[in-house]
């Protein structure tokens, strides 16, 4: 594993595109920190961490934890690149519901024209959220997501924003769009010229960036207390802590990568005077094949009713408040049947069985023991239904653990957020599928990759990234550059946050 990472140094190639990553990813981190125009961030930074302090979870803190902690600070890239995610679902979904568009998925110049659509559509929805925003900026007591900021408002004495009015909204409008579309473009220019999925990296930097804040909540929460007072549980547990999680960052890497390999053997084929196909070859059917869909959609759709029944003001809608909390018996079972739904509505709409019965028809290959076509179709359902119940288990436990760390144990709400849920999630798909690009990039120049005895599944996959390395010395003052803003960075937040 060591000598991987060295190898990774050894080719100029492949270390200029590390190298160019890591530089757009300190641009995004920059980026998430830069105050929009007209914002006086302390107000909305003031309401998330009393919302953190009283153990709150909402649509807030979901899209603060998504941009990174852009949203607390009003930065100009506090809508992320969750529209473009959103679009991009979106046409997904369409395209399997409308035959046109399944039908222009299909066609060879057909990804493109989906590309140019969703990038449309991005612009779209950026507007509409940043206008929405914008508005939240100007009359945050009205936004029902951000219950209790009147209060934070009277009490610092000081609005959200000093001149609301019509080019307010423009300029944040225009502003929150071009930072969005920024990120897209660093996105691609990672693909290109960096290593791994660009969109993924920047949610998983933003992530990530979260990090620190959490283990200072944890290291006050555990160990350190308020002079004259006892810390309230012992730091052996912040130790029991660290084991746990441990074995449930293995236990998602092994569900992650876990596949059922369903035999595809191709009739041979004579087609001149060479002899053709005849092989054996895998279908991997992955058991967690919707990822972390499930997860996003079920607690999206839990979050809405749960804040419309807190701004009703009579006792049934109390009462419906209190059961969908984080802490009620009945939250948790609404969110594991909401896991379970998304998880086949997903396969369902994803996963097309009689399509790939007919391309292994069309191309000679079958399934040992099942006849072609029908027959292949159901087989392949059956198995995905048994995988799909299994890996939605697996959902289940993930997205539920953070709420019973937080509120039956007592662990802080952003730092339970990485024992489970989306972030370990997203963190742990992106970071194997950088490591198998970053495999491939070493056996194909003769390196050993991070394992020497076999490889990491689906690492004989070409890697996504086809565009020219940044040259090396063009890039070397921009990291140093890079570095020491980092180091400033981190030497800043330490000595802000940590007690003394």
């Amino acid at each position: 594993m060591i000598s991987a990472f060295t190898n990774t140094l050894k080719v100029p190639e492949l270390r200029n595109r590390v190298f160019f990553t890591l530089l757009m990813l300190v641009v995004v981190r920059m980026g998430a920190a830069i105050t929009s125009p007209g914002v006086n961030a302390n107000v909305l930074q003031y309401w998330f961490l009393n919302q953190s302090a009283q153990g709150g979870n909402g649509v807030a803190a979901l899209f603060n934890l998504f941009s990174g902690g852009a949203l607390e600070k009003c930065a100009i890239f506090s809508l992320g690149v969750m529209p473009y995610i959103s679009a991009s679902i979106m046409m997904q979904l369409l395209g399997a519901v409308i035959p046109q568009l399944n039908k222009l998925q299909k066609e060879d110049n057909g990804r493109q024209k989906i590309m140019q659509y969703t990038r449309y559509a991005t612009i779209a929805l950026c507007i509409f959220q940043g206008y929405l925003l914008s508005k939240s900026f100007e009359y945050p007591q009205n936004n029902p997501f951000l219950q209790g900021i009147d209060q934070t408002i009277r009490h610092l004495g000081i609005d959200l924003v000093q001149n609301p009015g019509p080019l307010f909204e423009a300029l944040t409008v225009l502003t929150l769009t071009a930072g969005t579309m920024f990120l897209m473009w660093i996105g691609d220019q990672i693909t290109d010229r960096g290593i791994g999925n660009g969109m993924s990296m920047i949610i998983t930097v933003g992530i990530v960036g979260r990090l620190p804040a959490a283990l200072v909540q944890a290291w006050k929460t555990f160990v350190s207390s308020a002079p004259g007072q006892s810390s309230e549980v012992s730091p052996m547990v912040l130790v029991v802590m660290v084991g746990f999680l441990v074995l449930v960052i293995a236990a998602v890497i092994c569900v992650t990568q876990a596949q059922r390999k369903v035999t595809v053997q191709y009739a041979k084929r004579v087609v001149g005077r060479k002899v053709m196909g005849g092989g054996t070859q895998y279908m991997p059917l992955k058991v967690n094949y919707p990822g972390v869909m499930p997860i996003i959609f079920g607690q999206a759709l839990l979050l809405f009713p749960l804040t419309i029944a807190q701004m009703i003001h009579m006792d049934w809608a109390q009462g419906l408040a209190n059961a969908l909390s984080p802490s009620g018996w009945l939250y948790y079972v609404v969110y594991a049947l909401m896991i379970f739904f998304f998880s086949y509505f997903w396969v369902a709409t994803t996963f097309q069985p009689a399509q790939i019965a007919d391309d292994l028809k069309k191309y000679g290959g079958y399934i040992p023991g099942v006849r072609p076509g029908k027959p292949t179709a159901d087989f392949l359902d059956f198995t995905m239904t048994r995988l799909t119940f299994a890996g939605a288990i697996f959902l289940t436990f993930i997205a539920i653990l953070p709420q019973l760390l937080a509120h039956e144990w007592g662990v802080p709400q952003l730092t339970a957020s990485f024992f489970g849920g989306t972030s370990l999630l997203i963190m742990v798909g992106v970071m194997l599928d950088t490591m198998r690009q970053v495999e491939t990039h070493l056996i194909q120049r003769h390196y050993d990759g991070f394992l020497r005895k076999g490889r990491l599944r689906g690492s004989n996959m070409s890697p996504a990234g086809r565009g020219e390395a940044v040259q090396a010395g063009v890039l070397l003052w921009a990291w140093v550059g890079a570095a020491v803003i980092l180091v400033v960075g981190l030497s800043l937040f330490l000595a802000t946050h940590l007690p003394r």
